[in-house]
């Protein structure tokens, strides 16, 4: 379980840490002042539950909680403030928990508990890992459970595409804007651009339950090999199946995918 803690006030902050920390199950807990600085963690990172001041300097509250919402929509929200009229503007954005300052420890157990509960109502079936396959020979797609993922966003869906094309090999930020937008200027309002394209990436593995598929650690991405059935992959160790399916297509929709096509050609005329 991992909890992020949002509050301006360092005291109370570093007590509501403390105080997550000492939990069952011990959960990995983050403190921020800033929810800004909440914001970029999580464009690298995933959470369960988020323990949110609503009187931020930065960013009210509410709104944070919708922003962050936006990122994972099964993320459990528990509201912790000095004022109980919020109650009704959080419970309006379905907070799944909200307590009063001072925070008592059991109080804070019994909110994160039932936090829990109703994130698993709220994920259902998709939370249990899915069979995931990624064809690459002709088109690109990738099936969960035998059904096609569909990709609100065609360049997340080329994100993902690239990253499988690497084998579990890491790029930064700034090689997937390069690949996404080739002539594009990687300036701050592409950046943002490209952040939209990673979240939708993150939250349509996490629909179809896929999530851990995906790797981000210090602003690097990378797919876990081992996380997904491939026909690349396949090929590439030697499985007889896989070499005969491949018909000299690759990846057709994305020109970077020409090198290791030429690649497998190679490879299928020596086999």
């Amino acid at each position: 379980m991992k909890i992020i803690c949002i509050d301006d006030e360092p005291l109370i902050l570093n007590m509501t840490v403390a105080l997550c920390r000492e939990l069952p199950n011990a959960p990995e807990v983050c403190g921020f002042e800033k929810a800004a600085d909440a914001l970029r963690w999580l464009e690298d990172h995933m959470a369960d539950i988020a323990l949110l001041d609503i009187n931020l300097p930065d960013m009210n509250g509410i709104e944070l909680a919708a922003r962050l919402r936006e990122t994972d929509p099964n993320l459990s929200i528990i509201f912790l403030t000095g004022y109980s009229e919020y109650a009704v503007d959080a419970f309006r954005l379905h907070a799944s928990g909200y307590l009063l300052k001072p925070v008592n420890k059991q109080r804070l157990k019994e909110e994160v508990d039932h936090a829990m509960r109703w994130r698993g109502e709220q994920s259902g079936p998709s939370e249990r890992r899915a069979q995931i396959y990624a064809r690459t020979f002709g088109e690109f797609d990738l099936y969960a459970n035998g059904q096609v993922v569909a990709f609100p966003r065609s360049k997340a869906k080329e994100l993902l595409a690239y990253l499988i094309d690497r084998q579990g090999g890491s790029i930064t930020r700034a090689t997937a804007f390069a690949v996404l937008w080739e002539e594009g200027v990687y300036d701050r309002s592409m950046q943002k651009q490209l952040d939209v394209v990673i979240r939708s990436l993150r939250a349509t593995l996490k629909s179809v339950g896929a999530e851990d598929v995906l790797e981000m650690k210090q602003g690097a991405l990378r797919i876990c090999p081992e996380k997904l059935d491939c026909d690349l992959y396949r090929f590439l160790g030697g499985d007889v199946n896989a070499i005969n399916t491949y018909r000299g297509e690759y990846m057709n929709a994305y020109s970077w995918a020409s090198t290791t096509e030429a690649f497998l050609d190679r490879m299928q005329r020596r086999l």
